[in-house]
């Protein structure tokens, strides 16, 4: 499928039944607490996804200016957000998006988007634009596997979608990969530009001269996530790490292990909270 043929598909993009029944249950208070619903919608990319969509939207005349969850929840009323996450399609059952495990993806989008919010931290960039990045970034995936489920398919019994080379292989046999349609779709949520590029340059964030530093943080942050996913061994992570973007951002591979706030032992299901 081309990528603009699949973008001007609608997507349905499932949320987490745990993440929904707690933001209806903080939701249904007198007064909600802010810190709670920041907590909760920072677990899940597809309602994240759908709050900035609605902060960036002309009704609150900010397009393209609200980069975080913490911003947007300023923006809407509890009433706005009781519709928002009412409506928010649940991703009941592994037949939801055929392929893709999404225990497994939500998890990883949580660690990446911690990741990146530690590594922008330690390079003076925005910490809310890269938590919000991290956890965005892999929503191409599931556009993919929902838009054209038997190509992805294939595609899966050749490598993980989690896999570390998975954006490369893609860019070979589609000729565009899950970033660029995040990215897309991003942009058509109209959220802002350093967040459209994070998302479109992460897999190769320097080989745009106008690349955005946030790209680089995702890149590394995206890199520790799926290293972990897959299980590699301390020869793989030495032999994987990217170096060059590493040293452009002055971060080397002892910096980038030790920013790990990631409890690799937690039981899968855990709730883990921002």
């Amino acid at each position: 499928m081309e990528l603009q043929a699949l973008l001007a598909q609608p997507v349905v993009l499932p949320s987490q039944p745990r993440a929904v029944a707690l933001l209806m249950s903080e939701l249904g208070q007198a007064e909600p607490s802010l810190r709670r619903l920041n907590q909760f919608f920072g677990t899940d990319p597809a309602l994240a996804a759908r709050l900035l969509q609605e902060a960036n939207s002309p009704a609150f005349g900010a397009e393209g200016r609200i980069s975080g969850i913490p911003e947007a929840l300023v923006l809407l009323a509890p009433a706005q957000l009781r519709t928002l996450v009412r409506s928010a399609p649940l991703g009941a059952s592994s037949r939801t998006v055929p392929g893709v495990n999404l225990q497994q993806f939500w998890r990883y989008s949580l660690n990446t988007a911690k990741l990146a919010r530690s590594f922008a931290g330690l390079v003076q960039q925005s910490q809310i634009a890269a938590y919000t990045a991290g956890l965005l970034h892999g929503l191409g995936e599931l556009a993919l596997h929902l838009a054209d489920p038997e190509r992805m398919q294939s595609i899966n019994t050749l490598m993980a979608p989690l896999d570390p080379r998975r954006a490369k292989l893609e860019l070979r046999l589609l000729g565009y990969t899950y970033a660029q349609v995040s990215a897309e779709l991003a942009r058509q949520w109209q959220l802002p530009e350093v967040v459209v590029d994070a998302l479109r340059y992460h897999n190769a964030p320097f080989d745009n001269n106008d690349s955005e530093p946030l790209a680089g943080v995702l890149h590394l942050a995206a890199w520790r996530a799926r290293a972990r996913a897959a299980g590699l061994g301390e020869r793989e992570l030495a032999v994987s790490f990217p170096g060059k973007v590493g040293i452009t951002l002055g971060l080397d591979m002892d910096m980038v292990l030790q920013q790990d706030p990631i409890d690799w032992k937690a039981r899968p299901d855990a709730g883990d909270y921002v």
